[in-house]
């Protein structure tokens, strides 16, 4: 019997095993998933801990629960992929061989990356919202919040779904003006980019957006250590920035296995073919979701898109086909706005975000770059959409895997 692989049992991997369980005989192939836990997070919702919107409970349930009949499901930490001798070594001495190999190890955070920051304020004054546990105790903090200057700070991209930050500090707006403290708080965001987003056009709306809400981009901001006794953020030129409440976002890396197996790059992400989805150094491994080192968003809508192309190219690898390049960056992203109102931004590698409706043309129901309602009930949706729809692998009407330019405007 051949056997496939898969590394990570997160929303990329969880899908694939969906989607290549349906897709292969069972006679023929056996499909296994590995990861180091069974609690699978909705990361999505991490995002609305800290405002008492969601509850921890609300956002994890067992990963078992998703991974499909006659897929084998493995709890182990991973220690080393052996790419020549095609096998997978556990850290409890197991070993798992395999034909093809699929990589879905995700991204991490990594505070020991900066200096100081897990220091004497650690939880106290700085919290990630990029942990179930960071999120959490950043709730109980804000609830507590009585004013000051809050400094959302993104270390170093990529990170995991870019436009996070920016809904936390919409958020933010939208809380402290519910609880009666929005005139005695400041809020700063502190990026390395040089405006609010990664794509100008958005980035531009976006930055005029936070303006409008008196919310400071601060641009250009490479932290470099935190001096937690005094309060204060240092960039490495030692520009200095004081907070009474620090949000960070830290460094990511790639998965530790995917280091210690000499596969990724200097930030532990592995080299992927752009458009196949293929290790560009195995041509028995491919790689999907934050795990790659592709130029698109490290967000679940690109694992969703990469879903379908990885699909066909595996099914047309163990046949000896040619692979399609058939991945083109897609990226799709609701962004909370705060005051029950959200943007929708559509893009891909070569396309910036367009004005226009989606998924149909001309009829939506979600507006591209404006605000609305209806986008934000589609972001609170979205949660019913991914525990009984995406994880699962299955088909989302009108939602394609490759950018549509139907429907949209205004593109050079």
């Amino acid at each position: 019997m051949k056997k496939i692989v898969i590394l990570g049992g997160g929303t990329a991997g969880t899908m694939m095993s969906a989607k290549l369980s349906r897709a292969l005989e069972v006679d023929e192939w056996e499909i296994t998933v590995v990861d180091q836990d069974n609690t699978h997070i909705y990361q999505p919702g991490l995002l609305f801990i800290p405002f008492g919107v969601y509850e921890p409970r609300d956002v994890k349930k067992p990963r078992g629960r998703f991974i499909p009949p006659g897929v084998k499901f493995v709890i182990s930490e991973i220690d080393r992929v052996d790419p020549q001798g095609k096998t997978v070594h556990l850290s409890g001495g197991d070993v798992l061989s395999y034909d093809f190999l699929i990589i879905a190890t995700g991204t991490r955070i990594v505070p020991t990356e900066t200096e100081g920051l897990q220091g004497d304020g650690w939880q106290k004054n700085i919290f990630d919202f990029y942990t179930l546990e960071g999120a959490t105790r950043l709730a109980d903090h804000m609830r507590h919040f009585k004013g000051g200057r809050v400094v959302l700070n993104v270390v170093e991209m990529p990170i995991k779904c870019p436009v996070a930050p920016l809904e936390f500090l919409f958020l933010a707006d939208w809380f402290f003006t519910e609880e009666g403290v929005r005139d005695k708080t400041e809020i700063v965001y502190a990026t390395p980019l040089d405006g609010a987003f990664t794509k100008p056009k958005a980035s531009a709306l976006l930055g005029d957006m936070l303006e409008q809400r008196n919310i400071k981009v601060q641009p250009i901001w490479n932290t470099g250590e935190i001096h937690s006794e005094r309060n204060v953020m240092a960039t490495w030129d030692g520009d200095e920035m004081e907070y009474d409440l620090l949000v960070t976002v830290p460094y990511h890396q790639g998965s530790e296995v995917i280091a210690r197996s000499e596969l990724g790059d200097h930030a532990d992400f592995v080299p992927t073919h752009p458009n196949t989805l293929q290790s560009q150094d195995w041509e028995d491994i491919f790689v999907i979701g934050d795990a790659t080192n592709l130029n698109t968003s490290k967000a679940g809508s690109v694992a969703h898109f990469e879903g379908d192309i990885l699909l066909e190219n595996v099914l047309r690898a163990i046949q000896g086909r040619e692979l399609w390049e058939g991945f083109d960056g897609h990226a799709n992203c609701f962004i909370e706005t705060g005051f029950n109102k959200a943007v929708l931004i559509d893009f891909n590698y070569d396309t910036e975000p367009l004005p226009g409706y989606y998924p149909l043309p001309g009829v939506g129901p979600f507006s591209l770059l404006g605000e609305s309602e209806m986008n934000h009930w589609g972001k609170m949706g979205f949660r019913w959409v991914y525990w009984n729809l995406l994880l699962r692998g299955s088909e989302l009407p009108g939602i394609e895997a490759q950018m549509s330019w139907a429907g949209k405007w205004g593109g050079s």
